[in-house]
Parts: C-alpha cells; sequence; structure tokens
C-alpha cells in the first residue's frame, strides 16, 4: 500500500458557482484512495506584487500559501482561460510565492486541469501556466491532460460535476498523478 498523498487546490476562479470551483470540489470524489485534497484560501486577498510591499516583509497570506504547498505531495491548478492567460490574481500569486525561499514549488508534482465555455477547454491558459512552472522549477505532469470545452454543460444547476465520461477522464488524470508523485518521490 502507497503513503497517503495530500494535494493542495490552487484554483483560478473566485466565482463559487464558477466550473472551475466545481471540478475543484469533485476532486476529492474523483482521486485514487488515499489522496486527499485541500483548497488554497487567500489567494485574492494578496496584495498586487510590489518590491517594496517585498522589502518591508512578505504579506503573512503568501508566507501561509508557501509552507502549506510545500507541506503537500502535490499541487492541482484549477483554472479558467482569461484573455488567453491564468487570470490575473493567480500570476500575482505565483509571482510573490516565487520569491519566497526556498520556491515552494521547486521539484513539486502539479497536475493541471482547465475549464471553459468555449470548444478548446482552457489550452491558452494550461499551456501558458506550464511556461510559468518553468520559471518556478515545478514538475507538470504532461499527460493525460485535461481540457474541459463547453464546461458550462457539465455542471448541474447545484453546481456539481455531472458528466460521467469527464468525471472518468479526471479519475483517469488523478490516478496518473498518484503514480507521478511516486515517481518524482522517487
Amino acid at each position: 500500500m502507497s503513503k497517503a498523498k495530500h494535494v493542495v487546490i490552487l484554483s483560478g476562479s473566485l466565482r463559487k458557482q464558477s466550473v472551475n470551483a466545481a471540478i475543484a470540489r469533485a476532486l476529492p470524489d474523483l482521486a485514487p484512495e488515499g489522496m486527499t485534497f485541500s483548497l488554497a484560501q487567500g489567494l485574492d486577498r494578496i496584495p498586487h506584487y510590489n518590491a517594496d510591499i517585498q522589502a518591508d516583509g512578505f504579506p503573512p497570506i503568501v508566507l501561509e500559501l508557501a509552507d502549506q504547498i510545500r507541506g503537500a505531495d502535490g499541487i492541482a491548478f484549477v483554472t479558467p482561460e482569461y484573455n488567453y492567460s491564468i487570470p490575473g490574481f493567480l500570476k500575482n500569486a505565483l509571482d510573490w510565492l516565487s520569491r519566497t525561499a526556498p520556491v515552494p514549488f521547486a521539484g513539486k508534482p502539479i497536475v493541471i486541469q482547465t475549464a471553459s465555455a468555449g470548444v478548446l477547454g482552457g489550452v491558452r491558459a494550461q499551456y501558458h501556466l506550464r511556461q510559468i512552472l518553468v520559471f518556478l522549477d515545478a514538475l507538470p505532469m504532461n499527460k493525460p491532460e485535461v481540457m474541459i470545452g463547453a464546461a458550462q454543460t457539465k455542471i448541474s444547476d447545484t453546481g456539481k460535476l455531472t458528466d460521467e465520461p469527464t468525471r472518468d477522464f479526471i479519475r483517469g488524470q488523478l490516478a496518473a498523478f498518484s503514480d507521478f508523485i511516486n515517481r518524482v518521490a522517487g
């Protein structure tokens, strides 16, 4: 039996009823046995990055998030696509976190899921995020990729991911991510 794995979710959506929030909420039910999740809180409370603020000391929320990420076995990004990229508040959080030492993402297994109303499912946001993760020295899992197009048709009025093929695909990705975490841990 393999060691339990804890994954921190970084959500790129602030709306409670967003499709990405629904996907993030579904992850614990879709994960293999022994994988737990917690949703990182406070990304929306991080001030815009400013070296003058950093010179006076890191905001406590940044240090808390950095510690939460360092303590995780893996990180799951679940995000929409805004203007061919990730949402600004998520990029801002990554900018702040990249300046903490040690960088919390260094050597950390990452899984990415994007969802949008369009047919591409957030593909451009996913690949932009992968570029950012290079600088953070993170280890994104390459396959399988989850990009959910027409996501609004896969979420119920009560905010649950109900599309069974999508649920099955995410189950497969999370099982692969569990194996990826084991490989990275060596």
